[in-house]
């Protein structure tokens, strides 16, 4: 039976109360959770400096990053060669960002049918790369706007179809939403993740954004326990201006980072940002304040 919003977080927020509130409540703060999840930091090809992908690569190897997540536009003619530039590292692909084509909520048919051939296509790729999955947002507010019930229904009506494909290439697709300047659909975790519980199949999944967090959510923390096994991929930037974690002062992630550790998170945080200072220090730097605060929390 499908479950709406405010009830999906409603027992979200329930199950998480039962396990935590006890514990803080006789010791004044919150407990640091015994977990099994394990940070694995992850840079965007496209923010690293270099002309080519091997140099891109290198750079990003070379900062202390553990994994790229690759941008799909055009990812059809250039797979050969990122296959070539990471034999022999180290460094995994995270996700495949975007780059489909058609419109997934829209009440155009043939819109619709493109969107999911190109999302079978690049979730071909994700598989053929080992990748998490590939990066999909339903609706932006450029585009031509549907009621909320009919957006969702229209959604989940074409999932099963690409989550059987997920499945079969070993990816995922991951539904990521946005902050309300850029998306009129699917604004908080919990959206994504009850849009996941709906659809009930393990080749779709979601995922959560630090910087759109900052405007949409009151909690990192309970965003992403509010998505619990369904979440599969983060990205991160700097709180204010989207820059690189650490450029913004007061750049905090522990809360969220906490709520990871609750619910054994095992997939990447991977940057998606800007920089304004010297990427040479940026980014080894972003890294770095990454590893500290997954200490703390």
């Amino acid at each position: 039976m499908p479950i709406d919003r405010r009830d999906f977080f409603k027992m979200s927020a329930i199950t998480g109360a039962a396990v935590t509130l006890p514990i803080a409540a006789c010791t004044g703060k919150m407990p640091r959770p015994v977990t099994t999840a394990v940070l694995k930091p992850s840079c965007q090809d496209g923010i690293a400096p270099g002309e080519t992908i091997v140099a891109k690569l290198d750079f990003i190897e070379k900062c202390g990053f553990v994994a790229v997540e690759i941008g799909g536009r055009g990812l059809a003619d250039r797979i050969g060669e990122y296959q070539n530039a990471l034999r022999g590292r180290s460094l995994q692909v995270s996700a495949i960002c975007a780059g489909f084509t058609g419109v997934p909520i829209s009440d155009k048919e043939e819109e619709r049918k493109e969107f999911v051939r190109s999302i079978k296509e690049l979730l071909a790729l994700a598989g053929a790369l080992g990748a998490v999955g590939v990066i999909a947002v339903p609706a932006f507010n450029s585009q031509p706007q549907l009621p909320h019930k009919e957006a969702r229904e229209v959604l989940l009506q074409m999932l099963p179809e690409i989550g059987e494909h997920a499945v079969k290439n070993k990816a995922v697709l991951l539904l990521e939403p946005l902050n309300r300047k850029e998306a009129y659909f699917l604004r908080q975790v919990a959206d994504a993740a009850s849009i996941c519980r709906d659809a009930d199949h393990p080749g779709i999944a979601c995922m959560g954004d630090f910087w759109h967090m900052t405007w949409e959510e009151t909690s990192d923390m309970g965003a992403f326990i509010s998505a619990g096994k369904y979440l599969r991929h983060v990205h991160i930037a700097s709180r204010k201006r989207r820059k690189m974690p650490g450029e913004d002062e007061g750049d905090n992630y522990v809360d969220g980072m906490r709520g990871l550790k609750m619910i054994g998170y095992q997939d990447y945080i991977s940057l998606e940002c800007g920089s304004v200072g010297d990427k040479n220090v940026t980014m080894p730097a972003a890294v770095k304040l990454m590893k500290e605060q997954w200490e703390i929390a």
